[in-house]
């Protein structure tokens, strides 16, 4: 059998298919949560976990596999979380009761690290000419799943039952898990050490402090005991945690090297492009369906909306190689800036609330391409930041970023969405300043994000951190 590397199409096609169908899991269940208090007979309250499940068991487990990836094995790692992708959505499937989804979700997003693991191993086994183009598009895989998901799963959700969702995805993940096996090598690369389980306990505290305060702030009260008791418990574990990282001989994270300033700075940048990004998402959808009046939306159902937004992934797909033909030939930090510029654009588009759904597509399709150009190039700056042996790690710290940016986004929306509303057919609704002010501060962080990507430091060279035989490979291709 050939060796993947001789076959770097096949390996690219399996590894960012994986990264798709992880970033579906997030959409899974977003057209129907206003439905399911009613389907499974649980308050609203309760149903929100559905969403905040994933998205902690998420922010947890990314750093913890990408370290165990760069210790034992990334490939290794990358089944195991696609194997809790599949084990998590046939519980969904079969789940009796909401506490039983809720744990099936946390499985979900426990995957969320593929994409990190994934990167990694295409810059471990790919020729170097295609590694460029295979992280572009294994980066940008989570922006793509969320753009074809909330069409897909509206369909399904109005055709046929809900657990139909997690069956197919519960059949995605078996193929994908066996695709993985079948086509893509282990990485020849391992760090070794011992795993720092303080550290990993540590961060995973913190994390889940940060993200219910995050995720709940909206509905228990910015200024509630319960939100303010976290954020507190958050800093004071992140502090314990940092100067235990310090001092660990074979640290989660090491912090030494996350603090170079390409490093440091390109995850500061990251949160920015996360919360820019997302609101793109989040709102365009929102907009569509919205009645008419309201004076901004069009009236569109769930399925129809999804499918105007269709040319959102398309735009993605397109723009993923060509990121890396610009970082290829100006280098990922002008690609960077170049994102980040387009996607505040997108959202100063968006601000103007368009007075048709071409324009709204026009305008969200430009965000996408920002999106897809900035991921693209986010990876490529950390890599060449970082030791080889580490690469697994920094980008899943780098994912754990984004995801931070995308879930202030979600908070910071929710908040305006409540402070700006107007009465539409005797019901309280956000008013067109509540979208007009959201796209206005994600476009300010994108613009907070070229900024940042254009002062920061060039990284040391290439050479210095390049696995060698990716050297060897690119002589012999």
């Amino acid at each position: 059998m050939p060796s993947p590397a001789a076959r770097p199409a096949l390996v690219v096609g399996a590894l960012a298919s994986c990264g798709l169908a992880v970033s579906l899991m997030q959409t899974l269940v977003i057209p129907l949560l206003p439905q399911f208090p009613r389907l499974l007979s649980a308050p609203p309250a309760t149903v929100a976990w559905l969403v905040t499940a994933t998205l902690v068991a998420g922010a947890v487990c990314a750093p913890v596999l990408g370290r165990l990836g760069d210790m034992y094995g990334k490939r290794r790692m990358l089944l195991v979380a696609l194997g809790m992708v599949t084990i998590g959505s046939a519980l969904g499937a079969a789940a009796p009761n909401v506490a039983v989804l809720i744990v099936a979700r946390a499985l979900q997003g426990a995957a969320l690290g593929v994409v990190a693991l994934g990167i990694s191993v295409m810059r471990d086994v790919l020729p170097s000419r295609r590694v460029g183009s295979g992280i572009a598009l294994m980066s940008s895989s989570l922006g793509i799943g969320g753009a074809i998901g909330l069409p897909l799963t509206g369909l399904v959700a109005q055709a046929t039952s809900w657990r139909w969702l997690f069956a197919a995805a519960a059949v995605l993940g078996v193929v994908q898990f066996v695709l993985v096996r079948l086509v893509v090598q282990e990485s020849p690369l391992r760090s070794g050490g011992h795993f720092d389980l303080p550290g990993a306990i540590g961060l995973s505290a913190a994390l889940v402090c940060l993200l219910l305060a995050v995720s709940q702030g909206s509905v228990w009260g910015w200024a509630s005991a319960r939100v303010l008791g976290l954020l507190a418990a958050a800093v004071a574990l992140f502090a314990v945690w940092v100067c235990w990282e310090l001092r660990a001989r074979s640290p989660l994270v090491d912090l030494r090297v996350s603090v170079r300033p390409t490093v440091l700075w390109t995850n500061i940048g990251s949160i920015a492009i996360g919360f820019g990004m997302f609101a793109g998402f989040i709102l365009t959808i929102q907009v569509l369906q919205a009645s008419v009046a309201t004076g901004y939306g069009f009236g569109l159902s769930l399925v129809a909306a999804g499918v105007a937004l269709l040319p959102v992934g398309g735009a993605m797909i397109v723009f993923s190689p060509v990121s890396a033909g610009v970082s290829r030939r100006r280098g990922a930090r002008t690609t960077l800036v170049l994102g980040t510029v387009v996607l505040a654009l997108g959202n100063v588009l968006m601000a103007t609330l368009p007075g048709s759904v071409p324009l709204v597509i026009a305008a969200a399709t430009t965000t996408a391409i920002g999106a897809a150009l900035a991921y693209s190039a986010l990876p490529l700056l950390i890599m060449d930041s970082v030791p080889p042996t580490e690469t697994a790690a920094a980008n899943s710290l780098n994912t754990l970023m984004r995801m931070l940016g995308t879930s202030s986004c979600s908070a910071f929306v929710a908040a305006v969405g409540t402070g700006f509303i107007q009465v539409v057919d005797g019901q309280e609704v956000p008013s067109g300043t509540a979208y007009t002010v959201a796209y206005l501060a994600a476009a300010g962080a994108a613009l907070a994000a070229t900024t940042i990507a254009a002062l920061t430091p060039r990284a040391p060279a290439p050479e210095a951190t390049s696995p060698p035989h990716l050297a060897a490979a690119a002589k012999a291709a």
